[in-house]
Order: C-alpha cells, then sequence, then structure tokens
C-alpha cells in the first residue's frame, strides 16, 4: 500500500491501464505536457508517449465525438472535460450517441469511453466552475455515472469505468482532490495522508460500479450521500451525537438499492444529503425510490438537505454549500418525529 491524495490515485489508475492495455488512450484540453489543470495526469504523456496521451483543442463536442469513433474502432478512451460545468456543448455527443451506441446498433456496437470530469464547490470557483450536474446524466438511459469520495475507491472505480463496455460519467470532486473535506472551511485542511482511504495498491484493482459502500454503522437514521458530502455527513454525525448510518453510494446508476433499502428499513428514517441546486435533483429519486421501497418502514418524513435553486455564488459560497450544521440540523428534524 501507498499513501495518496486523490489526484496521485487518479493518475495510478490511468498509469496501470496505460500500462497493461495498448488500446487505453487519454486526451483532453491541456492533458498531456502540462498534465490537467488538476495535475491529474502529470507525468503520463513523459512515461506513455504523446500518441497514448496527447491534448486536444478546447472542443468538448469534438472530444467527446472523436472518443465515440475512437471506441467503436475498438479503443478505451479516457477523456478529460476540465470543469462538469464544461459538459454542455458535448451533451448531444453523450446522450445522443454515445449512451445508445448498444442500443441503436442492437449490440453489434459498444462505446466503452469514461469521461472524467472535476465537479462541485468549495474553492471559489464562481457558477461557471462549481455546478454537480450528476442528476442530469443519471436520467440518460445507457450512462453509468459514478463519483468517489477517497482515493482508494477513485483508482478502483476508475479502473472499473475503463474496462466497463459502457460510457461512464466519472464525476471527481475537486474539493477532495488533495484531502478530505467535511465543511469547515474555517478549519485548516487536512491530508489525505491521515484519511485511512488514502492507502493505495500501487497495482490493479477494481471497485464495482454498482456498489455503495457503508462508511459509518448506525441505527437510528440512514443517511445517503456521495462526493465530499459524505464528509459533511460524517462531520454532522459525530458534532449532533445521532446514531447515524452513513451510506457512500460511489455509484449513482446503476444505484446500489439494495444497501438503501436495508438500511432505511432498519433505521426508519432517512436524510439524503446533495451539493446540487435542489429541484430535480438527484435526492430528489433517492427519495422516491425510498418511499416506494420503505414507506412501512418509515418512522419520520425523508429530510434532503441541497445546495440551493440558484447558480453557484461566488460570494456566499459557503452559505450555498451544504454544510455540517445544516445536514445536523436535518437530522434532529428526523428524530424528533
Amino acid at each position: 500500500m501507498t499513501t495518496m491524495t486523490m489526484v496521485q490515485a487518479l493518475r495510478s489508475a490511468m498509469d496501470v491501464l496505460l500500462a497493461r492495455d495498448p488500446d487505453v488512450v487519454v486526451f483532453g484540453e491541456d492533458v498531456g505536457y502540462f498534465g490537467g489543470v488538476f495535475r491529474c495526469t502529470d507525468g503520463l504523456q513523459a512515461r506513455h508517449g504523446r500518441h497514448r496521451v496527447f491534448d486536444a483543442p478546447i472542443s468538448e463536442g469534438g472530444i467527446v465525438g472523436a472518443a465515440i469513433g475512437m471506441a467503436a474502432y475498438g479503443l478505451k478512451p479516457i477523456v478529460e472535460v476540465q470543469f462538469a460545468d464544461y459538459f454542455y456543448p458535448a451533451s448531444d455527443q453523450i446522450v445522443s450517441e454515445a449512451a445508445r451506441m448498444r442500443y441503436r446498433s442492437a449490440g453489434d456496437f459498444t462505446s466503452p469511453i469514461t469521461i472524467r470530469m472535476p465537479c462541485g464547490g468549495g474553492i471559489y470557483g464562481g457558477q461557471t466552475h462549481s455546478q454537480s450536474p450528476e442528476a442530469l446524466f443519471t436520467h440518460v438511459c445507457g450512462l453509468r455515472t459514478v463519483m468517489p469520495s477517497n482515493p482508494y475507491d477513485a483508482k478502483g472505480l476508475l479502473i472499473a469505468a475503463v474496462e466497463c463496455d459502457d460510457p461512464v460519467i466519472f464525476l471527481e470532486p475537486k474539493r477532495l482532490y488533495n484531502g478530505p473535506f467535511d465543511g469547515h472551511h474555517e478549519r485548516p485542511v487536512v491530508p489525505w495522508s491521515a484519511h485511512p482511504a488514502s492507502e493505495v495498491p500501487e497495482g490493479h484493482y477494481t471497485v464495482p460500479l454498482g456498489c455503495a459502500a457503508v462508511v459509518r454503522p448506525g441505527s437510528a437514521v440512514t443517511v445517503l450521500a456521495y462526493g465530499t458530502m459524505v464528509f459533511v455527513s460524517l462531520a454532522a454525525a459525530q458534532e449532533t451525537g445521532i446514531d447515524a448510518e452513513v451510506i457512500d453510494l460511489r455509484s449513482l446508476w446503476p444505484l446500489d438499492l439494495a444497501a438503501v433499502v436495508n438500511s432505511v428499513r432498519k433505521t426508519g428514517r432517512c436524510v439524503i444529503v446533495h451539493e446540487a441546486t435542489r429541484t430535480s435533483g438527484f435526492g430528489a429519486e433517492l427519495a422516491a425510490l425510498v418511499q416506494e421501497h420503505c414507506f412501512y418502514h418509515l418512522e419520520a418524513p425523508i429530510e434532503r438537505v441541497t445546495g440551493w435553486d440558484t447558480p453557484y455564488p461566488h460570494a456566499l459560497e459557503w452559505t450555498y454549500f451544504p454544510g455540517p450544521e445544516r445536514v445536523g440540523a436535518a437530522l434532529r428534524r428526523v428524530m424528533e418525529n
């Protein structure tokens, strides 16, 4: 085992894949010589060559479109959209082409592309560098959507995503790149080296897509979270003293519904936490599923703690960001019922 940040774990995953499989290529904006805006691909071009790791023009539609063509001919492209906020010009290629390839060809073709995108706030990126668009992808049949919360999962999930024959949207919470952020922005940054999930094997391993993880066992209430909100939820549970079971979904679609249902039926209460805007966010789908499958086990209304229905603000970042105080308040409310 080696201690890694999430940046290093993602780089290690791509390094392992490039070495193992000659069909894997990595490209996107500034990922080659520069090593990516967050340095996730740093050194990969020097190690594997400019024909395997290379820069692309500033054209998200062109990047994804080229990846789809490569995938149809047998390659396994890993492409980086520099910020998740920039995927919109590529939405037609993602939705109408990549996601439909297997269906429209009756299985003759697949589209094994992995689209890496840094997402979320907490870095003062403002409205065009802080979005969490995961719900837009989970709505599309044919796409898989993944969001890791720690280095170990990040590497294992990325390898599993690239080895999957379906297109995978791989969202990376940028606030977690260098440490497990719990929402207390006024406190010193905690490095990944102080967290057990930073122990990452150097070689090949996978974390299965579609499997959630119980990161904090509990019996009083179930908290469903993913990405940065996993650590915010853990902080809220600790600070309130409530015996909350915190589940890191990891894969948003396919969803580990069994893990969700088993936990909520045990606790009888559910709080859902995500950073994206509230209306039509992925939390609404989770709430509907919990209602459908756990209605007779619920002891209180389902609570959602989310971002607000507004563009991500710059000056009021921590008012928008769902922190431990807001999550803690929701935990107390469900326990009062």
